[in-house]
């Protein structure tokens, strides 16, 4: 009995210890699969990205400090989006550019040669915009950003802005140019009541605002019936956003407007006199940047930070994912 006793207690030793080897086993693997997660997690970091002159591209992950990546061209790259985890930028000669990351970028063929000045994703669809030299204000639709079907824009004017809410894109260009569109194919020409080049164009608070020539704004509900708005400047506007309950627009010797409705604008101080042409806004910070290379910050619209952006190249645009 004491021998069996013996050989009994043996066995269960060895049991215990080989659940014990089960169970670091199993831990080991956990711990490996939650770093393996954690680093894939990584990849979907917030990023902002801004583009400019002489292929020039920017990435931040926080708006402050900022590194320089190789884009693989020299054209003057002028806008940028994301949507679809894939940052699309645009620019000179039909220059079209597609990452996942905002570090490694690959050159897809947009079928134009014509300027691309601004991009945004809607409605499953990249629609992107630019210049009319062939007598057409170009128009170019992508399901994924690698593929691109020219559109009939119906416009003999450029385009330079354009963005999709409301289940509607619109589209901004010279002479008071306003396109919209449901699916991003067939375009219908709105009436803005103005004649100025309209230019930066975005949707906030119920309300679509474009800015342009000669301080113009511009607002609408539904992106068909506009009404003209008084901005108190006489400036030219590039670029607006909306954020933090604010409408921000910019334009030529820093100057920064805010606008709680877009209906009224105050005037703010950005601290630079380079003209400010591209702004976003993303993990609660608004991002502008400059002809002179300046990046600003600002977490209220109101305040300006100056940041370090590495270059003297003209930024045009700049935009942001989660």
């Amino acid at each position: 009995m004491l021998t069996n006793s013996i050989f009994n207690f043996g066995i269960e030793e060895k049991l215990k210890k080989i659940l014990y080897i089960i169970l670091i086993s199993c831990f080991s693997i956990t711990i490996f699969s939650c770093a393996k997660k954690d680093s894939t997690s990584s990849t979907t970091s917030p990023l902002y990205v801004s583009v400019g002159e002489n292929g020039t591209i920017l990435t931040s992950s926080d708006g402050t400090t900022w590194t320089s990546r190789t884009s693989g061209t020299s054209n003057n790259l002028v806008g940028v989006t994301y949507a679809n985890s894939t940052f699309v930028v645009m620019g000179g000669s039909g220059t079209i550019l597609t990452s996942s990351d905002g570090t490694t970028w690959t050159s897809r063929t947009s079928g134009t040669t014509e300027g691309l000045y601004e991009g945004t994703y809607g409605n499953s669809t990249f629609v992107v915009v630019g210049d009319n030299s062939t007598g057409s204000g170009t128009i170019l639709t992508s399901p994924d950003g690698t593929t691109w079907t020219s559109r009939t824009s119906g416009a003999s004017n450029r385009l330079f802005g354009v963005t999709y809410a409301n289940s509607t894109f619109v589209v901004s260009g010279t002479n008071g140019t306003i396109l919209t569109s449901s699916d991003g194919t067939t375009w219908t020409s709105r009436t803005s009541g103005i004649s100025e080049g309209l230019y930066g164009v975005t949707y906030g608070n119920g309300t679509f605002m474009i800015v342009g020539d000669s301080g113009t704004i511009i607002t609408s509900s539904d992106g068909t019936t506009w009404t003209s708005r008084t901005s108190g400047t006489t400036n030219v506007l590039w670029g607006v956003t909306y954020g933090n309950s604010t409408f921000v627009v910019v334009g030529p010797s820093g100057s920064i407007y805010t606008s709680s409705d877009g209906t009224s604008l105050t005037s703010r101080t950005s601290g630079i006199t380079n003209d400010l042409w591209g702004i976003t806004y993303g993990n609660s910070i608004f991002v502008t940047v400059s002809y002179g290379g300046d990046i600003l910050t600002s977490s209220d619209g109101i305040s300006w930070t100056s940041r370090t952006s590495g270059t003297t190249n003209a930024l045009y645009d700049v935009t942001y994912k989660e």
